[in-house]
């Protein structure tokens, strides 16, 4: 073969050579993306197995919280920010939290149907507090809480807040306004808790916190004797 035939030969073969490496790495090239795209789709479908066997367990709703062991039942309007409200207190710190007790303005929450929590408190309570004040005979919510709460028969702890047992009397209004067999009702319940032993208190010269503590005690020692019967 002829010097220039050589030179030719020579460069074919070289290109040759940097056909086949270029074609080599294409292929690994490709192939490498094969490999990721492989991995990815790898990783898509583990996530997805992941989502589902994490999806499959059931959520579990928390515990409803326990029953109620006092209800309060007292007119906003005179005791709210006052005795009923540092008994709450007093009872929650006393018991450690154990004692849990209903007051409207503290237990219930926006969007709560009235009637069903107010029912709630009342069927799940151990002792109810009547907190007597001087508008709490106006307030027919305070009339009927006093009489389901007698007809369950759950223990009652008065509290005569400025008024005494003897004006414990259902206004005429109220009388006009019920059928008899209500009015009667009503009535029943006043008389049982006007016959039943108390705390008086006088809010010019009395000390709350004295009625407090005194109130909180009773209290308490009424549930550890129910709870001691059952």
């Amino acid at each position: 073969m002829s010097s220039s035939g050589s030179k030719a030969a020579a460069r074919l073969n070289a290109s040759a050579d940097a056909a086949t490496g270029s074609s080599n790495a294409s292929a690994a090239a490709v192939l490498v993306a094969q490999s990721e795209e492989s991995s990815s789709y790898a990783g898509a479908d583990e996530l997805e197995e992941a989502e589902v066997s994490g999806s499959s367990g059931c959520a579990r709703s928390p515990p409803p919280p326990p029953p109620y062991d006092v209800f309060i039942n007292h007119r906003g309007a005179d005791t709210r920010h006052t005795v009923a409200r540092l008994l709450h207190d007093r009872l929650l710190q006393a018991s450690g939290g154990r004692v849990r007790t209903f007051l409207d303005s503290v237990s219930m929450r926006p969007g709560d149907r009235l009637v069903e929590r107010i029912n709630q408190g009342m069927g799940q309570c151990k002792v109810a507090v009547a907190i007597f004040s001087e508008r709490y005979l106006d307030s027919e919510f305070c009339l009927h809480e006093l009489a389901a709460l007698v007809e369950a028969r759950k223990a009652i702890v008065p509290i005569f807040y400025g008024v005494k047992p003897s004006a414990l009397v259902l206004p005429q209004a109220v009388v006009d306004a019920h059928a008899p067999r209500d009015v009667e009702r009503l009535r029943a319940a006043l008389r049982q808790a006007k016959y039943t032993v108390g705390l008086a208190y006088d809010p010019a010269t009395g000390d709350l916190a004295e009625l407090v503590s005194a109130a909180a005690k009773t209290v308490m020692e009424r549930i550890e004797q129910i709870d001691s019967m059952r």
